[in-house]
């Protein structure tokens, strides 16, 4: 069968990935004159040192398979990678594999880069992408492959071939998720639970030590296929459950780099003498999120007073300190067909949102609990308002917050009424965005909300399999503003990816999906 190069199949692929190209995302501006942040830094790479990165959640599992969640992901990608992967502009091109496309979309095969190897030293095979991608489709997990994929076949010495049943648009933006990370066959001899534990993989970095209540301790790959990196020796990501907390420690220098920074207190770190502050675009929404098996918020009218009773505008103002966009759709403007400017959204109306609840079976109001993680100073703040402004039209609300840990486990289980979350793409097409938010039958059955709606699931089945255009844009905005009529969920603002390091910590790349390319990184002097 006829196939096409990856530099000459851009259409297909450039089409889906236009707007993000478009919008570079660029690093912040640095303070205090240290200014190693910025992508055009020009400065020669020091090697050596440990860098130590402060994060609110421990690392608790490492299946890549199985995990979706940032404390998860983001250690996962140090160790794990997949053939293709998206850069800091959302662009994706070749990782460990250089690949082609088939005319008729139907064939991707792939070329394994000459001399790749595992972090164990033995040598990267067809086998063994294989095997990694057989049981990530085995397995499923929250980030399944759900392209229809026919077969994934080892065709060559370096060559793999994966046929598909039937076009899927988004096939490279799912397959370059952390959760397609390649690893040995047969889990290198060892069982998958004793693997998991000592995971080998051809990333930047090895787990060295891990207390899956603590901290990690990543040491360099040796083996790592990019000639020099990692330029840091080790890694460390230690565990500082309060946002304040990890603000004094990188201040005192007790962190090199901090994963969060609250939107009130960018400027005061991007003004400090020794910090950097790093803001971003990104692909998140912060959202309030319903949870439709309450019969109170199975009521779309419940659900619609409630939009009408927030503004907004106004929460973003109040909590994001201008880090942020106001959100009217629910995909944020650096994924591809975004209708954040087209959909109409309800807007702050307290009469309307009276109106509504009359239409409800909860004409009087009535009382519910709102959950929240603790130790998010902007959430507290964003859960206070929606307290206050409930309370205009009759709804008493009470608030819960829990550590993250038990927060996560409790929508898990459903066992919340509604709640403060953010929504986080992971990766450039929208398709992952809106089947993680809408599909009932997926692994999060609507983010944990368990909306359903037949002209949706209709509509995100066409979006797989029709080509890049108008066409496609056209079935996504559909979508959005059904989303936005309908709110089993409120979009509030669209925030920046807003982190933080020492003057010391060069070449922080910061990707659209949050996770840093640490392999980049680098300390003066070459570190402690």
């Amino acid at each position: 069968m006829p196939r096409k190069p990856h530099t000459a199949s851009r259409s297909r692929l450039a089409l889906a990935t236009a707007s993000l190209a478009a919008a570079a995302l660029l690093l912040s501006a640095c303070a205090g004159g240290a200014s190693p942040q910025t992508a055009g830094d020009t400065a020669t790479p020091v090697a050596g040192g440990t860098l130590t990165f402060g994060r609110v959640a421990a690392v608790n599992n490492l299946d890549l398979n199985q995990q979706i969640t940032a404390n998860n992901a983001f250690a996962i990608d140090k160790i794990f990678e997949p053939l293709v992967a998206f850069d800091e502009h959302g662009k994706i091109g070749p990782w460990l594999a250089e690949y082609e496309e088939s005319d008729n979309g139907l064939v991707y095969t792939f070329t394994l880069r000459d001399g790749l190897r595992f972090s164990n030293g033995t040598e990267v095979t067809p086998a063994d992408v294989v095997f990694s991608l057989n049981r990530h489709l085995e397995v499923g997990g929250p980030l399944p492959l759900t392209a229809p994929i026919a077969s994934i076949e080892a065709t060559g010495d370096r060559e793999v071939t994966i046929t598909l049943t039937a076009p899927y648009t988004p096939f490279l933006s799912e397959l370059s998720g952390f959760s397609n990370g390649i690893f040995p066959a047969d889990f290198g001899g060892v069982s998958e639970e004793e693997f998991f534990k000592n995971p080998v993989g051809t990333g930047p970095f090895v787990v060295d030590k891990w207390d899956p209540n603590g901290d990690l301790s990543f040491v360099k790959n040796t083996h790592y296929w990019q000639e020099g990196k990692p330029y840091l020796d080790g890694l460390v990501y230690k565990v500082v459950a309060d946002d304040t907390q990890l603000r004094q420690q990188l201040a005192a220098g007790q962190v090199d780099a901090i994963d969060t920074v609250p939107a009130a207190n960018a400027a005061e770190v991007d003004a400090a003498a020794d910090t950097v502050l790093s803001k971003t675009d990104g692909w998140s929404t912060e959202q309030v999120f319903f949870n439709t098996q309450r019969e109170q918020f199975a009521d779309p009218h419940v659900r619609r007073a409630i939009a009408h009773a927030l503004d907004r505008p106004g929460i973003t103002s109040a909590t994001t300190f201008g880090t942020a966009e106001v959100a009217n759709a629910l995909l944020p403007p650096t994924i591809t067909y975004s209708a954040n400017d087209t959909v109409k959204a309800l807007d702050f109306d307290v009469a309307a949102a009276k109106a509504e609840l009359a239409k409800s079976a909860y004409p009087d109001g009535f009382k519910t609990t709102l959950l929240i993680a603790s130790g998010n100073s902007q959430r507290a703040q964003i859960a206070q308002i929606v307290q206050e402004s409930l309370s205009k039209i009759g709804i008493d609300v009470e608030i819960e917050q829990l550590d993250i840990a038990v927060f996560r486990e409790r929508f898990f289980a459903y066992d919340y009424d509604f709640m403060l979350n953010s929504g986080q793409s992971d990766a450039p097409d929208p398709n992952g965005f809106i089947t993680f938010q809408a599909d009932p039958e997926g692994f999060s059955k609507s983010y944990w909300t368990h909306y359903t709606n037949d002209k949706v699931t209709t509509l995100m089945e066409e979006g797989r399999t029709t080509p890049p255009g108008d066409e496609r844009k056209a079935i996504y905005a559909e979508i959005q503003q059904i989303l936005a009529d309908d709110v089993p969920y409120i979009p509030l603002f669209f925030p920046s990816n807003l982190k933080a390091t020492t003057g010391d910590v060069h070449g922080f790349t910061v990707l659209p999906n949050s996770s840093v390319r640490f392999q980049d990184a680098w300390l003066s002097g070459g570190g402690k």
